[in-house]
């Protein structure tokens, strides 16, 4: 594979297991620099990627992250918020506490706005930079059983990513949107076994619910590299004048164009 990212250096937020891993990989297969933030260190082997321990729902670590990459690199040239997840339990409006609207907006709105706040004077410097902010396809299409408060935090993301986009593109920088479906990962695993699990059914039985939820033509679930493919082809120089733009990677569940 043709080393398109060589000499760059990329920040992989959440990048030591699922989606994140894959993207991990996928660009320093491609030649780039990686760093992986987590919060905690990983037990496997994460490729030789930098490590920063960092739980980003605590505004005082952007900065930290900041501080230790450009101290360590001297630049950053692409940043992958992929850190996120559905925290808040299922049953709609009545279920959800400020705690929980709280936790999933800290964590996947929040976090994303103050890490590049902090980066983007560099990539501002250099007069270039990409940037790939994931979303999900909830985001457009909320379950309303599952996703209410999550929903909305990446659907706040994605106006963010849009408007971020306009501001920088005539800096050299790019900002685009992933939104995925349903992804093999053991984060979905387990949602799926919380499923199961508070609905007295088995875990076939809840994956087919979610999957008819969702609704899926392929049929199956998106592996992680499928995902990192894409990430892979944005932030390289083949995809230079693509920005403020979302793409959803979800086997064609979204009803619409």
């Amino acid at each position: 594979m043709e080393k398109t990212l060589k000499g760059q250096v990329a920040l992989v937020t959440g990048g030591t297991k699922g989606i994140g891993k894959a993207i991990a990989d996928k660009l320093s297969s491609r030649g780039a620099q990686v760093v992986v933030t987590a919060r905690t260190a990983p037990k496997e082997n994460i490729n030789g990627h930098y490590f920063i321990a960092a739980d980003l729902t605590q505004a005082q670590n952007a900065a930290a992250i900041a501080k230790e990459i450009i101290e360590k690199y001297g630049r950053i040239d692409i940043i992958v918020n992929n850190a996120g997840a559905n925290l808040s339990p299922g049953g709609g409006f009545d279920t959800l506490s400020d705690e929980h609207w709280y936790n999933d907006w800290q964590l996947n709105f929040l976090s994303v706005v103050r890490i590049n706040k902090v980066l983007l004077p560099a990539m501002i410097k250099q007069n270039r930079g990409v940037i790939v902010n994931i979303s999900t396809g909830a985001a457009k299409l909320p379950i309303w059983e599952m996703t209410m408060s999550y929903s909305s935090a990446k659907a706040a993301l994605n106006t963010y990513s849009k408007a971020l986009a306009n501001e920088l593109a005539p800096k050299g920088i790019r900002v685009n949107v992933v939104s995925p479906g349903v992804v093999k990962t053991q984060l979905m695993m387990d949602f799926i076994e919380n499923i199961a699990d508070s609905s007295n059914i088995t875990v076939d039985d809840a994956f087919k619910g979610v999957m008819d939820k969702v609704g899926v033509p392929i049929g199956r679930m998106a592996e992680p590299e499928e995902i990192a493919s894409l990430i892979a082809f944005l932030v390289s120089p083949e995809a230079r004048y693509i920005t403020g733009t979302n793409y959803y990677v979800d086997g064609g569940a979204l009803p619409t164009a």
